[in-house]
């Protein structure tokens, strides 16, 4: 047996766990919803095509992440749910909402950032 092939064989290293289930997916990203809602970002307008072109990561750089968050990210993890995937091994939008929302105590962007941090952990390494 080849032990690199075995997880109970990687002692000291994380390891991918599988797949989230779409509908645990699919419960977090309404949370995701609700703290946009609730911190007032919900009913941000839609920017204009030319800022889906090249915006980079997180749509630095043609949109605030709020905007992004709305307009970018639900979306496509909607169309993920309808599709029930691809879903990434990783996520670090919860990281990036930390940077970006850095010292706003308003309790709709804690939410907001909580529920961000609830989905990220869904994707990404086991213990």
């Amino acid at each position: 047996m080849n032990k690199r092939a075995n997880p109970s064989h990687s002692v000291g290293r994380k390891v991918n766990r599988e797949a989230p289930h779409t509908g645990e997916i699919a419960q977090r990203l309404a949370a995701v919803v609700d703290g946009l809602k609730h911190a007032g970002f919900w009913e941000l307008p839609r920017p204009p095509e030319s800022a889906f072109e090249n915006m980079g990561a997180f749509g630095m750089n043609t949109m605030a992440f709020a905007t992004w968050l709305r307009w970018v990210f639900v979306p496509n993890v909607e169309a993920r749910i309808a599709s029930d995937g691809p879903w990434p091994s990783s996520s670090s939008v919860a990281a990036q909402a930390v940077r970006e929302f850095d010292g706003d105590t308003d309790p709709g962007v804690l939410d907001l950032r909580s529920a961000l941090s609830d989905l990220d952990t869904l994707f990404g390494p086991s213990e």
